[in-house]
Formats: structure tokens, C-alpha cells, sequence
């Protein structure tokens, strides 16, 4: 589809990229608005990236929406997907199958499509697998593209790194859950996330993240910079853990000495497009010999 630019108001631009998700998309959006930022363009007030799309609120009083309209459209039709994206490859612990994510979706099994089954019982049918052990194989062997971060502050959505035929995909609960516990790991469409504190969701939920991805007090190192750990671009690797591992790593972040696994990447949209699979085994190799 052509691009489509539509006026918010006086003072937003709304950009839709593609109409359904899709890699190339986003890394279009990630480069069109590191350009922007860096212009500094006078009158913009804010630049608000998502996965096939973005907006930016100006000053109209500075910058008339029509006059920014024409400087992305320049932007747009300069961009190559060759250039060079600074990001990060994480080691993200998940705890499959939680003893508290279990309590919540059981809680709501009024508001699932199979009231009869688990949350990932129901994802791996759907998507073809004979047992939910194959499937959090399938989850964790490939990294996820950490595509925008929103809905509430730090909830990373990823993508996974994979060819489209490969996707996973479920759809969300029929009527959202009242509760879900912080730090539960879902997946809705095509994308997993972590939720960064406790409240309503509709996401399947597969497990618990062992760390925190929102740390308001910025007591871990990691959230030294911000209080929001991922950032888009990174690229997350969830790996499955048990239960030992899962309560050492609660003990860490409760004394303040965890750290997340981080190796400092540089890759290029175009690398991952044209061999996802590749790419994937790179980052893993990288992430794990640092």
C-alpha cells in the first residue's frame, strides 16, 4: 500500500506504513523517525513510533502539519534499508507455565476461546503443534524484534525473527482478563510481550519474565538511563528457565545486583529481511560467546 498520512487534530500527524505488520514496515518507520530526530526540526514537540506506523506532534503555531507532511514524505523517499541499525541482543528469562500466570488464566476461563484448556494448550493447537513442549521450543529458538514499546510504560511488543511462514500467531481473549500479574510473559497476534506491572490484559499468557522490564525507582543498573528497560530495535532473546533458576534471579533483583545478559549489536534491515534464520543464529551465537 501506499503510505497515508492522516491529520490528528491540529496538532498530530498520523503516518500508516502498511496495513498489517510486517518487518520491513517497521524498520521503514524506525529509520524515517531516527531521521527526524535527528533534523531537530523546529515546532516538532513529539515523535511516537509503532510497528507499521508513527505519529509527531508539532507546535502548528511553528510548523503547519502540511509543511511537516512534506518533510516526511522527503524523509521517506531517501531512506535505505541498508543502513545501519545500533541496538542491543538481551538474554530475557522466562519462567513457562507459572504457578501465578496459571492462577490468573484459570481465573478466566469465561473470557477464552477454550474454557477447556491452558493458554498455551490453546496456542499450540492452534498453530498446528502436537505438544506445548515443541512449541516453547519453537518460542525460544528464535529471537524477537522488539518492534515499539507502549500501551503502558515499558511493555515491549516483538516481533519474532522468523520467515512469515513460520509465525506464531493467536488471537487475543474474547472479553480481556481484570488481572494479570506483573511480569507475565503473552502473546496476542503476532506478538509476545512482557507486562511491566499488574492490571488488565488479553493476551495469552505462556509464563513469568524473571526480571523486571519497568523499574519505577531505577534501583538495577540496568535502569540507571530509564526507568523503561527495552527500547525499540533491541532485539530479545526469551529463554526458558525452571524454577531454581526463576527464584535466584527474583533474589538478585530483590538485592539489587541483577543484571540482564546484553551484547552490543549492529545489523542492517536488509540482513534480516534476506535471511532471517541467519541473522537469528548470529545473534544467539554473539549473545551467548560474550
Amino acid at each position: 500500500m501506499a503510505t497515508r498520512y492522516e491529520y490528528g487534530g491540529d496538532e498530530f500527524v498520523f503516518v500508516e506504513l502498511a496495513e498489517t505488520m510486517n518487518s520491513e514496515a517497521n524498520f521503514r518507520g524506525v529509520a524515517i523517525t531516527q531521521e527526524l530526530k535527528e533534523k531537530k526540526v523546529e515546532g516538532i514537540l513529539d515523535i511516537c513510533p509503532s510497528n507499521a506506523s508513527y505519529m509527531v506532534r508539532v507546535d502548528p503555531e511553528i510548523l503547519h502539519p502540511n509543511e511537516l507532511i512534506e518533510i516526511l514524505k522527503q524523509i521517506e523517499s531517501a531512506i535505505s534499508l541498508e543502513m545501519e541499525i545500533v541496538s542491543r541482543a538481551v538474554d530475557v528469562p522466562i519462567l513457562f507455565e507459572d504457578p501465578w500466570t496459571h492462577d490468573a488464566l484459570m481465573k478466566s476461563r469465561d473470557r477464552h476461546q477454550d474454557p477447556q484448556s491452558t493458554d498455551i494448550e490453546y496456542a499450540a493447537r492452534v498453530n498446528g503443534y502436537e505438544s506445548k513442549e515443541k512449541f516453547i521450543q519453537d518460542l525460544t529458538n528464535y529471537p524477537f524484534l522488539v518492534s515499539m514499546i507502549g500501551f503502558v510504560p515499558g511493555l515491549p511488543f516483538c516481533f519474532q525473527m522468523v520467515n512469515r511462514e513460520q509465525q506464531i500467531e493467536v488471537p487475543k481473549y474474547v472479553r480481556p482478563r481484570t488481572y494479570t500479574p506483573e511480569r507475565a510473559f503473552g502473546f496476542g497476534g503476532a506478538f509476545a510481550c512482557i507486562y511491566p506491572v499488574q492490571g488488565a490484559g488479553g493476551y495469552q499468557l505462556f509464563g513469568i519474565a524473571a526480571a523486571p522490564v519497568f523499574d519505577r525507582d531505577q534501583k538495577l543498573a540496568d535502569f540507571k538511563d530509564s526507568m523503561v528497560f527495552p527500547r525499540q530495535g533491541d532485539i530479545f532473546r526469551y529463554r526458558s528457565i525452571n524454577r531454581d533458576e526463576y527464584e535466584q534471579i527474583r533474589r538478585e533483583v530483590e538485592e539489587g545486583t541483577f543484571r540482564y545478559k546484553i551484547t552490543d549489536i549492529t545489523y542492517t534491515p536488509q540482513e534480516v529481511m534476506e535471511n532471517p534464520k541467519k541473522f537469528s543464529e548470529q545473534v544467539l551465537g554473539r549473545l551467548y560467546r560474550d
